[in-house]
């Protein structure tokens, strides 16, 4: 198969090593491509391309209507290829297909909501002295580089490259290494378009690649999403070298609250949807099951009915409902905290161990697997899962499901399932979390602004305060009647 390259000042190419890493399927364990394995030197190449395609080409001057129009354009391209797009991101991901799609179209969305908001900028004008003409500008931040995870590779990409190439800046674009071929394609879609050469770079490759994004003092802004470590290690970086701006967004562990009050059957039905959507491969994934000890063996029994009719199976098949976890070595992961799990007291109720057959002899099938006795000191109950693998603890009163949802570093999401809409309204504010759900689980849209709270990460993307991450604030100020009467004037 031909490798694919790194798109960089308008053109593709190899790695200048040629250097190459398989991209595996989870479902069968195929190499279905090969990247194309950037190192230092293909970073800075393409860093130096967004860096004069910024300083010296008309990018940064382009009208705002044009740049709202090269979003919708790139939106209906997507429309165009959203099966194509579909396909690949199951092939690649292991989800399904209809995970798949409903991405397609949340990624044209995007496109549309950040184009409509780019239409409609313009600066304030401040109030000041009559002689004064006081205004407050937007201004793009520079060279951007985005750093995207594999668990939604175009999704988490179109969250970044909208709002960075709708404010004017220019690109470079890292995607997961393991990861990456919807994003290959999406870079392809643009080349039906007419951006100026290197506003917008595509660089395949692993953490070193990363690394020479962070600290590289030709970039202005790192848009990082993914694991906590890596964060770190960018958030140094970027302080190490120029104090570009740094967006980070990094995982959750995310309580779902059920209330003995709840309509318990939709609280069943949704519990599924938040923990094995994608496998629980979801940095809001509601991993973290709270309920209320009056309901809480009844709600557990219905669950693990519910659960050992989820249809796994390969996610370009037609009624599958789950799909693999996407590498080997997630899967070990995962299998290791459960153990552990176990070991500090916990039971396994079911799963956890790959499904029984022979479809499933290649590939990284983990079962949904749910892990009861949980109790807050065990490691399941503190650190993110990213799996199938459904964390059960009890509480009991308000008071303490208030205090086991908040007692986490992290604070990405979190929900709560009641009828009281005072409770709700209570746990709501109460909860240290940058999305709270009310009897619902998962759904987001553009307008409305993602993010966490505490170790989850710094800014927010989507919604106005997305496209402001991408800015800088510029206060204009035009003395129309200039006189020498300063301080030190005649």
């Amino acid at each position: 198969m031909t490798p694919t390259q790194l798109l960089i000042a308008g053109q593709w190419q190899p790695a200048a090593a040629e250097a190459t890493r398989d991209i595996i399927c989870p479902i069968d364990e195929r190499v279905i491509a090969q990247a194309a394995e950037a190192d230092r030197m293909d970073t800075r190449r393409a860093i130096a391309a967004a860096r004069h395609a910024f300083d010296h080409g008309p990018w940064r001057e382009t009208n705002i209507r044009e740049r709202a129009r090269l979003l919708h354009r790139i939106a209906d391209l997507v429309d165009r290829d959203a099966e194509h797009l579909a396909w690949l991101e199951s092939l690649n991901t292991g989800k399904t297909l209809t995970e798949s799609r409903t991405d397609m179209g949340d990624i044209a969305a995007t496109f549309r909501y950040f184009g409509a908001l780019v239409a409609g900028e313009s600066g304030a004008v401040n109030e000041a002295p009559h002689h004064v003409i006081s205004r407050t500008l937007r201004e793009p931040v520079g060279v951007c580089a985005l750093i995207t995870p594999w668990n939604y590779p175009l999704l988490q990409a179109a969250w970044k490259i909208a709002p960075a190439l709708g404010a004017g800046n220019t690109v470079v674009l890292k995607p997961s290494e393991l990861t990456p071929l919807t994003t290959l394609h999406l870079a392809r879609l643009l080349g039906e378009l007419d951006l100026p050469p290197g506003v917008f770079n595509l660089v395949t490759g692993g953490a070193e690649v990363g690394a020479e994004l962070a600290a590289s003092l030709d970039v202005d802004l790192v848009s990082f999403t993914g694991g906590a470590a890596a964060g770190r290690h960018i958030m140094k970086a970027a302080a190490d070298s120029n104090f570009k701006r740094v967006a980070l967004e990094l995982g959750g562990k995310n309580p779902n609250i059920v209330f003995a009050d709840a309509d318990l059957d939709i609280a069943v039905d949704r519990a599924l949807d938040a923990a094995f959507f994608h496998a629980g491969q979801v940095c809001s994934a509601g991993s973290r099951l709270l309920v209320e000890d009056t309901v809480h063996d009844a709600f557990v029994e219905r669950l693990a009915a519910r659960m050992a009719r989820i249809a796994v199976g390969s996610g370009l098949e037609a009624g599958t409902q789950m799909g693999p976890v996407q590498s080997a070595a997630q899967r070990a992961r995962l299998m290791a905290m459960v153990e552990q799990a176990v070991s500090e007291g916990a039971r396994v109720l079911t799963g956890g161990c790959a499904p029984q057959g022979e479809s499933f002899r290649h590939g990284f099938w983990l079962a949904p697997t749910l892990v009861t006795g949980v109790t807050e000191s065990m490691t399941i109950a503190r650190e993110e899962i990213f799996g199938p693998v459904l964390a059960v603890e009890r509480f009991s009163g308000e008071t303490e499901a208030l205090r086991l949802a908040n007692g986490t570093p992290y604070g990405l999401a979190g929900a709560v399932w009641t009828r009281d809409l005072a409770r709700a309204a209570r746990m709501t504010r109460a909860m240290r979390f940058g999305t709270v759900w009310v009897n619902d689980y998962h759904p987001y849209f553009p307008e409305a602004p993602w993010g966490g709270f505490k170790g989850s990460g710094i800014g927010r993307e989507l919604a106005r305060i997305g496209l402001d991450e991408y800015t800088e604030l510029k206060h204009s100020y035009i003395n129309l009647a200039p006189a020498a009467s300063g301080w030190f004037g005649a």
